[in-house]
């Protein structure tokens, strides 16, 4: 698995994702694709469990295949078995679509978009890095992000 943790001219449009916390998200991102190549989607239950290493504050991960199907998102479970690689964001990004353009031109990398943050309605800068994994023998997206206040 290519991992590289940089930030994409080609898809940035804010300012970049707060330092001090990018690293923590990059390693998280890393660990969670290796569990999940390693146990398949049984560590979804372990990703879900709130205050876990893999739960905690806003961060929460998500998984998307390579179509845009949301396999699982800790904070938002009624959005898993949906199509959303055309939904748009506040400002009518495609962001879904930019996720899987980075994995599959870089392996990983970083993704700006607006989106509310857990239990609000309010879209807010979240910076999510992505990468490659495979989820039951397929392709896919991992990721998580952060807020920007």
């Amino acid at each position: 698995m290519l991992v590289i943790g940089l930030t994409l001219p080609a898809f940035r449009t804010r300012s970049t994702p707060p330092v001090h916390q990018a690293a923590e998200i990059e390693a998280l991102v890393n660990r969670a694709a290796e569990a999940l190549e390693d146990r398949g989607a049984g560590a979804f239950g372990e990703f879900r469990r709130k205050g876990s290493v893999w739960r905690y504050g806003d961060v929460y991960l998500f998984v998307i295949d390579m179509k845009g199907i949301v396999l699982f998102n800790a904070a938002h479970p009624n959005r898993e078995g949906h199509d959303l690689l055309d939904e748009r964001d506040a400002d009518r990004k495609q962001f879904h679509r930019d996720f899987i353009e980075v994995v599959d031109r870089f392996g990983s990398g970083w993704v700006d978009y607006m989106f509310p943050k857990p239990g609000q309605s309010v879209p807010t800068v979240k910076w999510s890095y992505v990468c490659a994994t495979h989820v039951a023998g397929s392709d896919a997206v991992i990721g998580a992000g952060v807020y920007v206040e």
